[in-house]
């Protein structure tokens, strides 16, 4: 269950007291929550429509005849587009509760960390980094 991760090497102090290293690590943080909240967009532009076309026809049936049990019928049996749903969904849901824990509680250390020593790397390649005009500019 726990996977290997890259252990967290701390970025050098000498930039962590550069005034403007704070500000490019919210700049990333705040394109990583720009960055989930358009690929969840893009769920609900791509995967959403198609789910919701497969099951047309219980859903002209549900408009006519609203049961529960019509409603586990028509997703029991269509699985692809019952799937297509529950994860645009469930990719909502993981980004609001992600976002709304930082909100509330702040960003855990780890995640802290993991932004200071990509903005270290950015700043280490200089403008080659696609991120670079977003995070360092």
């Amino acid at each position: 269950m726990d996977q290997p991760q890259e252990p967290l090497t701390p970025v050098p102090d000498f930039d962590k007291s550069d005034p403007s290293f704070a500000q490019q690590v919210e700049r990333l943080y705040k394109l990583t929550v720009y960055g989930r909240w358009l690929f969840v967009g893009c769920l609900w532009l791509t995967i959403a429509p198609l789910s919701l076309w497969g099951l047309r026809g219980e859903i002209s049936l549900l408009q006519q005849y609203f049961t529960w049990v019509a409603v586990r019928y028509g997703l029991f049996y269509h699985p692809l587009s019952t799937f297509g749903l529950a994860f645009c969904i469930g990719m909502t849901a993981a980004v609001l509760v992600w976002q709304s824990r930082n909100i509330l509680l702040g960003l855990p250390q780890q995640e802290k960390q993991r932004l200071e020593k990509q903005v270290y790397r950015i700043r280490q390649q200089g403008a080659t980094h696609p991120l670079w005009k977003w995070v360092c500019d």
